[in-house]
């Protein structure tokens, strides 16, 4: 799957939401800790990282590439 950064970058919670992981920003707070997510190959549960273009996250085995 691929997502297209709009803005300078993306955080972790709002990818959550966008890929369809979670319903509400709400539930990111939860889900960062409770599903399996790598970024560019390591492991992150801080829904506040930044995401940017070309960076890989792969959520419970679901490869996302960030345009």
């Amino acid at each position: 799957m691929e997502i297209k950064v709009i803005n300078e970058y993306i955080t972790l919670g709002q990818l959550l939401k966008k890929a369809d992981f979670i319903q509400s920003g709400g539930e990111a707070k939860f889900a960062v800790k409770e599903l399996d997510i790598t970024v560019n190959g390591e492991k992150e549960d801080r829904r506040g990282r930044k995401l940017y273009p070309n960076d890989v996250v792969v959520i419970e085995g679901k490869t996302i590439t960030l345009l």
